[in-house]
């Protein structure tokens, strides 16, 4: 590829992300549309699998994807997450029952699956070839991520109140085929490496695995009990697909997601820190957002605008990453500082209270984009610059199956540790019923419960800054790659 056609190829991917970014938050802000214009009598008791159903369908392909991306090309599979993805929305725009849009929703989490992980994918062979360390992709990428998480919820909101709920899923039509239409055109990529054999058994097991682990995260503790026979027979579910799948990548000619690249010590590690980071992440926005509406009294399109400092900071320390990783400065440098930023963050949050400044929280959600831009796009690239060629795509989407299992369990841990430690009047559901001193006495013990949360947030950042430290300070040059076959 030329110089102009990597340049091109950058932008596609940097589109892509945005659409991946967008749809995980977009439909938040639309779920009461919805309802009253699809199923006003019953619908609210469905809208949890608007988000499920995407959610799961895209936790289980990626395993698959990385494979895939190795045995067939990374080009193939970006196209094909793109067209699976742009089928699935405008099924989700022409909906006309719960039923309907859900199982669409389905479809575009098929496809959602490696908009973010295999674009991360062609990034790294957009790279040019013996080029200097090039930390750019992934400065970029931090801005896009960072911008479309904190206007996303905004954004649904427009659409929805101003033009109709099915334009946050039209809205990705034309952008999708832009992207696909100059994806085909332009991106020559290889078409494999060393085997297009794929391990269907393997991937199998990995979806039932984490299937069932974010049933009982979606679960546990709100429509069934903890000690519930169907809570119960799904972690007995996962844990035995988990067993099987062990046992599978062991003996599989060419697994899914090979145990040896767990000897790789940035792959160790990283695929730890990025689950944690995951929950971090979670816990951060879905807490401080809920603050805000249940504490403050602030409009869940307004609260969502709370959150863009924090895309500032992510942004603009996403650049300021890049520049310097490109001029030699290791990335377990940035590692261990966003880790360690993030875990202050979360220690001032847990000071807050029923009459904390606003301005204080936003200097804390711009000091969590500071250390969560830091960890984001540094981790993706450190895994990738140590996985061996072969392994590229494996790697690079496992980073996103590992922060995809931590923030379900890391959303399953805060929501119980919030609801255990609550000591107010009747339960958190029902705090907006609540009037006068028994409301005051609700948000109060609402507000004492989620500081428990963030000082267990800070924790968990606490043992990322001691995962960090154990990345090995300097990593061997790897061999020159083998060329492979390049894609038309």
């Amino acid at each position: 590829m030329t110089g102009t056609q990597r340049k091109i190829g950058m932008l596609v991917c940097l589109v892509t992300i945005v659409l991946a970014v967008l749809d995980m938050q977009i439909v938040s802000a639309a779920t009461v549309p919805i309802v009253r214009d699809l199923d006003p009598h019953h619908g609210i008791d469905r809208i949890p699998w608007l988000v499920s159903a995407f959610s799961l369908a895209s936790a289980a392909m990626l395993p698959l994807y990385g494979r895939l991306c190795d045995a067939l090309g990374a080009k193939r599979v970006f196209l094909g997450a793109i067209g699976t993805f742009l089928l699935g929305s405008a099924l989700c725009g022409a909906a006309r029952s719960i039923g309907q849009l859900i199982a669409a929703r389905a479809v575009q989490g098929l496809g959602a699956g490696g908009l973010m992980s295999v674009t991360m994918v062609v990034m790294a062979h957009l790279k040019e070839p013996g080029a200097k360390k090039d930390g750019k992709g992934a400065g970029m990428g931090g801005i896009v991520a960072g911008g479309g998480m904190a206007i996303g919820p905004w954004i649904g909101g427009v659409l929805s109140d101003h033009a109709s709920w099915r334009w946050i899923f039209y809205v990705n039509l034309p952008l999708g085929l832009a992207v696909l239409t100059v994806g085909a055109l332009v991106l020559k990529l290889p078409r494999h490496t060393r085997s297009r054999s794929i391990d269907f058994p393997g991937a199998a097991l990995a979806a039932a695995f984490s299937t069932a682990l974010l049933l009982v995260t979606e679960w546990g503790g709100k429509q069934h009990a903890w000690s519930s026979p169907q809570i119960l027979g799904l972690a007995l579910a996962a844990t035995a697909a988990l067993g099987l799948f062990l046992r599978r990548q062991v003996t599989a000619a060419e697994p899914i997601l090979p145990l040896s690249m767990f000897r790789v010590p940035e792959l160790r590690w990283g695929f730890a820190i990025q689950g944690l980071v995951g929950a971090g992440m979670a816990g951060a926005m879905y807490y401080v957002l809920v603050y805000l509406q249940v504490a403050r009294g602030i409009a869940s399109s307004a609260a969502g605008l709370y959150l863009l400092p924090m895309a500032a900071g992510m942004g603009i320390v996403g650049v300021v990453v890049g520049r310097l990783t490109e001029r030699g400065r290791p990335e377990r440098t940035f590692v261990i500082g966003g880790a360690a930023v993030t875990a202050v963050a979360f220690l001032l949050l847990s000071t807050t209270g029923t009459g904390t400044s606003l301005w204080a929280i936003r200097a804390e959600l711009l000091l969590f984009g500071i250390g969560f831009g830091q960890l984001i796009g540094q981790l993706i690239q450190l895994v990738q610059d140590a996985a061996p060629r072969h392994q590229l795509g494996v790697a690079t989407t496992g980073v996103r199956f590992f922060q995809t299992l931590g923030t379900a369990l890391g959303a399953a841990l805060f929501g119980t540790l919030l609801t255990r430690l609550y000591d107010g009047p009747g339960d958190i559901g029902a705090l907006a019923s609540l009037r006068g001193p028994a409301r005051a006495a609700g948000v109060s013990a609402y507000v004492d419960a989620m500081d428990a949360v963030f000082l267990c947030g800070a924790g968990v950042m606490g043992v990322c800054v001691a995962l960090a430290l154990l990345l090995p300070k300097h990593r061997p040059a790897q061999a020159e790659p083998v060329r492979e076959a390049v894609a038309a």
